[in-house]
Parts: structure tokens; C-alpha cells; sequence
């Protein structure tokens, strides 16, 4: 007995059972149970009434595209306000870049719920109105790390022998960046973008907190239809959710590898 117990925890492939069984609890089962919701009418027969519901609803639809502006924006304005940051950390010294990427970290270590509030605070401090701007401001607050970070590791494993290659190519500094530095980055960026876009689109305290709920965003919907208690248009919403980030995702990566493998040549 002894003896197949250390059989069993000699093979390495037995190593990924408590991972399979984590994923498929914590994972597989509850996407099964939204699909299953999603496609369950409220007598438990199989219908496609959620969906109808969501599409011939005006203000989901709305809400849903007013959510994909406000997630577009606030990923544009970190990745503007994101890559010079890292650029300008990968091009510091070790120790100091290290000391400043913790201080960027550094919030990410508390609740986002109290960042939040602490917006708000700031904000009546400052006797400024909560809404829309505020609402920019606290996604770009929240979430400028989240593009900082992957853009950095990026840049920093820059081979130097490819920027070196191409100054004695006769590159210009512009053209260093442009056809080396940033091409090479495109991984990080769109990590970046993934990391930033996801999650705003499915947030709803943000919103609630900086507007006083006064504009929703998409979580909030979905938020708001699994309180009351519906959970098969809920579950639909999720669903729709769910699929139109799986979309970004696919999208954001292949382009980024092939932006990359076109624009790597000098």
C-alpha cells in the first residue's frame, strides 16, 4: 500500500488532479450553470427568451454599448498615460525602476472598494461634482496598474543587441521605436489592454460609488437582475458578457502577435 502511494505521487501528471478538480468546480461548473440558466425560461423548459428579452430591450442595449465606450476610453487613456511610464521605468536603473514599479503596485494592494471611496472623498474635498468625469477618473485610477506593469516586463526583456542592431542599420531614434521598441512590446500592451478593458466592462461599484448611481454600466445590470432575483436573464446578460470579452480577448491577441511579426522587421 505504502509502496503505490509513493507510485501514485511519483507521476507527474498526478500532480494536476487537485488542479482539475479546482478548475472544475470553481471554473467549469458555475460557466455551466450560467449557460444552463441562460437557455432555462423561468418554468425550467429550454427557450431562447432571455436573449430576445435582452436584444428587444432598449436599455440593456444601451447600457451594454455605453459600458463598451466607457471601456474602450478608459483602456486608451491608460495606455497613454501606461507606456511612457513603463518606457520611461525600463530605461532607468534596476534599483530604482524596481522602487518606483512598487510604488505603481503599491494601491493594487488595497481593496478597490476603500480606493474608491477615497475617490470620493477626494472629490468632496476638492468640491468637484460625481459623475462621468469622476467615473473616467476612477477606472483610469483603478486601473492604470494593470496596464503599467505588463507593458514594463515587456520592455524590459528587450533583447539590447536588436536596438543596437538596428542604430547601426542607420535606424534614428523615431525609427528605433517605432520598428523595434514598440512592436516588441505589443505583447505587454496587449496584456495590457486585456487586463484593463475585462474588468471594466463587468464593474458596477465604481460606477455606483462615483455617480451615485446615477449612470449604470453593464455589471450593474447584471448586478441588479441576480439581486431581484432573475436569474435566467441575469445569467443571459453574464452570457452575453462573457462571450464579448472571450471575442476581445481572441482579437487583441492575434493582432498583437501579428503587428508584432510584421512590424519586428527592420
Amino acid at each position: 500500500m505504502h509502496r503505490r502511494i509513493l507510485l501514485f505521487i511519483g507521476r507527474r501528471r498526478n500532480w494536476s488532479i487537485p488542479y482539475v478538480l479546482y478548475l472544475s468546480f470553481f471554473v467549469l461548473v458555475p460557466l455551466l450553470l450560467v449557460v444552463l440558466y441562460a437557455f432555462t425560461s423561468e418554468t425550467g423548459g429550454f427557450s431562447l427568451e432571455n436573449f430576445r428579452k435582452f436584444l428587444m430591450h432598449p436599455e440593456a442595449m444601451n447600457i451594454l454599448i455605453y459600458s463598451i465606450g466607457v471601456a474602450m476610453i478608459t483602456t486608451l487613456l491608460c495606455l497613454l498615460l501606461g507606456y511612457p511610464a513603463a518606457y520611461l521605468l525600463s530605461r532607468m536603473e534596476t534599483r530604482k525602476a524596481r522602487l518606483l514599479v512598487i510604488l505603481f503596485i503599491l494601491p493594487m494592494w488595497i481593496n478597490f472598494l476603500i480606493r474608491t471611496l477615497a475617490t470620493v472623498a477626494l472629490f468632496g474635498f476638492l468640491r468637484l461634482p460625481l459623475g462621468e468625469g469622476a467615473l473616467m477618473f476612477g477606472m483610469v485610477y483603478n486601473f492604470l496598474p494593470f496596464m503599467i506593469y505588463p507593458i514594463y516586463n515587456s520592455l524590459q526583456k528587450t533583447d539590447p543587441n536588436l536596438i543596437e542592431a538596428a542604430q547601426d542599420l542607420g535606424a534614428n531614434p523615431r525609427q528605433v521605436f517605432f520598428r523595434t521598441i514598440l512592436p516588441l512590446s505589443f505583447p505587454g500592451i496587449a496584456s495590457g489592454i486585456i487586463m484593463v478593458f475585462m474588468p471594466v466592462i463587468s464593474t458596477f461599484a465604481i460606477a455606483e460609488l462615483l455617480t451615485i448611481n446615477n449612470i449604470k454600466l453593464f455589471g450593474t445590470t447584471l448586478q441588479e437582475n441576480i439581486y431581484n432575483g432573475m436569474w435566467n436573464f441575469g445569467a443571459a446578460l453574464a452570457l452575453v458578457m462573457l462571450l464579448l470579452v472571450g471575442l476581445t480577448s481572441l482579437l487583441n491577441s492575434g493582432g498583437s502577435v501579428k503587428a508584432a511579426e510584421e512590424g519586428g522587421l527592420i
